[in-house]
C-alpha cells in the first residue's frame, strides 16, 4: 500500500462532536488489525499530542503542519496554498479526509474524502453564511474531484446523489467503540447528578437546532403537568452550540430549572454508565448522517425511542421505538410508556476493526478514479 496521509488538521478536540469520535474509532480500529499498512497523521500544532500515542506502532507516523485547528480561516487558507506542496515534499501523493474539507485543487494529490451529511443544504437558517458558502464550496470540490466519496450511511449517500449527482460513492458505516467494561460505579454519577437507576431520561446531542432537544422540554412540562409515573428528570450531553442560550430560556419559561442537568462532556466511561441506567434514552434529531448515539445506548441495553427522520431507522436497524412527529410532545409520551420488548440489532455491523479492514482495503485499491 502506497504511503496514505490522514489529514487531522480540522480536528479541534473535544469541539467537533461525532466526527471526532468517528476518527478516534477508525484508528483505533486499524491499530489493531494485523495488516500492513503506512499511515501519516497530518496534525496540527494545538492537536499533535491527542494523536502521537499512535506512533507507538510503526505503521503510523506523524507529520505536523505549521498551523493551528482552532484558527479556522487561517487554516483553511493554509491547507489550500500548503497542504498538497507538503505532502509531495514527504513523497506522499494520496491523502484521506475523514471529513468533507480537503483543499479546493488536488495539486498533484488524489484525495478520497467521507461526507457525513449535506446538513448546511438542508438547513441553512441554523449556520452562519460564511459556513454554509464554505461547505457547499467543499462539498463541489469533493464531488468534482476527489478520487473516492464515502458515504456514512445510505440515506447520506442517496442525499448526496440528488444534490450533486455523483453515483460512485461507497457506503461504509461509522464505526463504533464501546464495551461493558467501561463505565464507572453509578453511585459516583448518582450524587453528581441527584439521580436514581431507571429515574431519568438521558439524551446526547449538541445543543443546536435540528437536534430538537427542545421537544424533550415540552415532554418534561408534560410528565410533570399530568403527574405522569415517569422521570421526573432529564439528563441532556453534549457540547454547546447556537440554541444553547434558547433551550436556558425555555426552561426558566418553563419552570423545569429542577427537571434538566446538563451534563456538559463527559467521558466515554460516564456517558455509558448513563446509557446503562436511564429508564429511556430520548433522541429527538430530525436531521443525521449517521446517528451513533443511538447504536451506543442499545449496546448497554437502553430503551430507545427516537425519531423516523433521515438515516435513523437504517442505522437502528428498525429496532429502536419511532415517532411519526418529532415534534409531537404527547406522541412522544405515547411511545416512551409503550411496553413493546426491544430487539437488539446487529452490534458486529459497526465494530471498529470490521470498518477500519473495509477502508484499509478501500484504500489499498490501486485503482482510484482520475478526476
Amino acid at each position: 500500500m502506497k504511503r496514505t496521509a490522514i489529514d487531522l488538521l480540522w480536528l479541534r478536540p473535544g469541539k467537533v462532536g461525532g466526527t471526532e469520535f468517528f476518527i478516534r474509532n477508525l484508528l483505533d480500529g486499524l491499530s489493531k488489525l494485523d495488516e500492513d499498512f503506512a499511515f501519516v497523521l497530518l496534525v496540527s500544532r494545538d492537536n499533535a499530542d491527542t494523536f502521537v500515542h499512535y506512533t507507538k506502532d510503526r505503521r503510523f507516523t506523524i507529520l505536523q503542519a505549521d498551523i493551528a485547528s482552532a484558527g479556522i480561516g487561517k487554516r483553511i487558507i493554509w491547507q489550500n496554498l500548503h497542504q498538497n506542496k507538503l505532502l509531495k515534499k514527504h513523497g506522499i501523493t494520496r491523502c484521506f479526509e475523514p471529513v468533507y474539507c480537503k483543499p479546493w485543487l488536488n495539486g498533484g494529490v488524489e484525495y478520497t474524502c467521507v461526507i457525513h451529511d449535506l446538513q448546511a443544504l438542508h438547513y441553512p437558517e441554523y449556520h452562519p453564511f460564511h459556513e454554509i458558502v464554505y461547505s457547499r464550496m467543499c462539498w463541489r470540490m469533493d464531488v468534482l474531484n476527489a478520487a473516492r466519496i464515502f458515504a456514512i450511511s445510505n440515506w447520506v449517500r442517496e442525499d448526496i446523489i440528488r444534490k450533486y449527482h455523483r453515483k460512485d460513492i461507497r457506503v461504509i458505516y461509522n464505526p463504533i467503540l464501546v464495551t461493558k467494561e467501561e463505565v464507572v460505579p453509578f453511585e459516583n454519577l448518582k450524587k453528581r447528578y441527584h439521580i436514581d437507576e431507571k429515574g431519568y431520561f438521558y439524551t446526547i446531542g449538541q445543543l443546536i437546532p435540528h437536534k430538537n432537544i427542545e421537544t424533550l422540554l415540552l415532554v418534561m412540562q408534560l410528565v410533570r403537568k399530568e403527574n405522569l409515573d415517569l422521570p421526573g428528570k432529564l439528563l441532556i450531553t453534549g457540547i454547546n452550540g447556537n440554541a444553547a442560550s434558547q433551550l436556558q430560556k425555555k426552561i426558566t419559561e418553563l419552570g423545569l430549572q429542577d427537571n434538566i442537568t446538563f451534563t456538559g462532556f463527559i467521558s466515554n466511561e460516564e456517558r455509558n454508565t448513563l446509557y446503562q441506567n436511564c429508564h429511556t434514552f430520548l433522541f429527538p434529531s430530525v436531521f443525521e448522517g449517521f446517528g451513533m448515539p443511538t447504536v451506543e445506548a442499545m449496546y448497554f441495553g437502553a430503551r430507545v425511542v427516537t425519531t423516523q427522520c433521515a438515516c435513523i431507522p437504517e442505522v437502528t436497524q428498525g429496532k429502536a421505538v419511532y415517532v411519526q412527529d418529532p415534534y409531537d410532545a404527547e406522541e412522544w409520551i405515547r411511545k416512551i410508556e409503550t411496553k413493546t420488548k426491544q430487539e437488539e440489532p446487529d452490534f458486529g455491523r459497526y465494530a471498529p476493526e470490521h470498518i477500519a479492514r473495509i477502508y484499509l482495503e478501500a484504500l489499498k485499491e490501486d485503482e482510484w478514479k482520475k478526476r
